[in-house]
């Protein structure tokens, strides 16, 4: 009788596979800087086809309610994106995980409280077994969504401490939270009493703190991606709930694709996978003698100094961090490539895995200044032409460059594959001041290298000042 009631046209199957095809294509296409735009609008044609054709199947809300509930969020949506500043584009994904995350808590709930209207009872108000797992997965997993992005906005957005906030015996609480959550969703099976559902609704909200608290600033980018996968995931629980198709094919393309976005970030990392899904890296104290900056001799230059340099190298790699996103120095950036290719200068662009805030923070900027894609290459791609360079110029890239990182064992970033600027012959090194350090809280010994000249100033100005220095 369920079965029956939970048929659907052949139509509606169709144009829902059709959405699919849509979303795996706009994956596709996000895969590249080029194709990335035209991914976009085939992910918008998808999700447009899949809003329509629920509409035209399910009745539980009016059309004006719907079209203004979309209005309002829509006109939210496109304000926000285009006010917020590229320098806050990891907040604004972590805030738009968070929203997914309580989205599928809030249908959860609504599923829960009026299954009838959703078409999964058995009987009056008796929830089907099978409906009730996918119910407390999806709001189990919803909830460690939302809290858990929640905790990483506020460390990105500087609300909160960067640094890992260890939690008396954190592992135990957590696996003991865990196997509390997995047990009442089995009791649930049995026994649907509201207090069962909102328990376990409760203590993953409280697990999604408990899980993200202890990582440090430095980890943020796994955690950005390792969350996208979890609302891909609550997005397919909820979908399963709903028997809708399209929630459970596109839930569980993020899902997918986030939980292979965490694996390759946690091996540019040199992270555990295990740790990143429990919450177990990053947590370690850094020590005060390693968060403060060395008192040691260094190399100070000036733009003339740096557009002398490059302006005699055969090879300038460029590689830019998040010190260039807070000044949006990328535009100036561009024109100093142009004007050193000008010259004859081979002109590349390094990039790690992680720099920045969140996975391709740096491709986007550098996109956004019409870099040319074939300029443009990640870590594993260059890595083994640095010793072959005349000048490295580093704009605002701090822990991705730290030689510590492959000889301090003590250090936070300890066994985290960085590029080797430091075998080039001139380290050129943009930085506001000596007196700060690193997102991951240490300092950079490359600043102390007989071969690095340290530009220090705001990374737009100076970048500026070197193109003026060119000519």
């Amino acid at each position: 009788m369920a079965e029956a009631a939970h048929a659907q046209p052949a139509w509606v199957l169709l144009a829902y596979l059709v959405a699919g095809v849509c979303f795996i294509l706009a994956l596709r296409g996000l895969s590249s800087p080029e194709s990335s735009r035209r991914g976009n609008r085939i992910g918008m044609i998808g999700m447009a086809i899949a809003v329509l054709t629920t509409r035209a199947t399910h009745h539980i809300a009016s059309l004006p309610e719907i079209v203004a509930a979309m209005v309002v969020g829509g006109g939210i949506g496109l304000v926000t994106a285009r006010k917020i500043q590229m320098t806050a584009m990891p907040q604004l994904v972590a805030a738009f995980h968070s929203l997914v995350g309580m989205a599928a808590v809030l249908v959860g709930t609504a599923a829960f409280l009026n299954p009838e209207a959703f078409g999964i009872t058995y009987g009056p108000g008796l929830i089907i077994p099978g409906s009730r797992v996918e119910m407390g997965l999806g709001v189990a997993i919803g909830a460690v969504t939302f809290s858990g992005s929640v905790i990483a906005f506020l460390k990105l957005n500087g609300n909160m401490s960067g640094k890992p906030i260890i939690l008396p015996l954190r592992h135990l609480i957590n696996l003991g939270t865990l196997v509390a959550i997995i047990g009442l969703i089995a009791y649930f099976t049995q026994d649907q009493a509201p207090w069962v559902y909102f328990t376990v609704a409760g203590l993953s909200f409280a697990i999604g703190f408990l899980l993200i608290i202890p990582i440090g600033g430095a980890d943020m980018p796994v955690v950005i991606s390792m969350l996208n996968s979890y609302s891909g995931w609550a997005a397919a629980a909820m979908g399963f709930t709903l028997h809708n198709s399209a929630m459970i094919i596109t839930g569980a393309l993020v899902g997918s694709s986030g939980a292979i976005l965490s694996y390759i970030m946690c091996r540019a990392m040199n992270r555990s996978f295990i740790s990143v899904i429990s919450g177990g890296f990053g947590g370690e104290a850094i020590s005060g003698a390693a968060a403060e900056a060395i008192d040691r001799p260094w190399k100070r230059g000036s733009a003339e100094d740096a557009a002398f340099l490059m302006k005699q190298a055969d090879q300038v790699i460029i590689v830019p961090g998040y010190g260039m996103a807070v000044s949006q120095a990328q535009h100036a950036l561009k024109e100093m490539a142009d004007k050193l290719k000008a010259e004859g200068v081979r002109v590349k662009y390094a990039i790690h895995p992680v720099a920045g805030r969140m996975p391709g923070h740096m491709n986007v900027l550098l996109a956004e200044a019409n870099v040319p894609y074939d300029e443009v290459f990640e870590l594993e791609d260059i890595n083994s032409e640095f010793a072959q360079t005349d000048v490295a110029f580093v704009i605002g890239a701090n822990d991705v460059t730290n030689p510590a990182a492959r000889t301090d064992k003590s250090s936070p970033i300890y066994g985290m594959p960085v590029l080797d600027v430091e075998k080039a012959r001139t380290v050129l090194f943009v930085k506001r001041s000596m007196g700060g350090v690193g997102y991951a809280g240490v300092d950079n010994e490359l600043f102390y290298r007989d071969n690095t000249m340290m530009l220090l100033s705001d990374a737009k100005k100076m970048v500026e000042e070197i193109v003026k220095a060119l000519g």
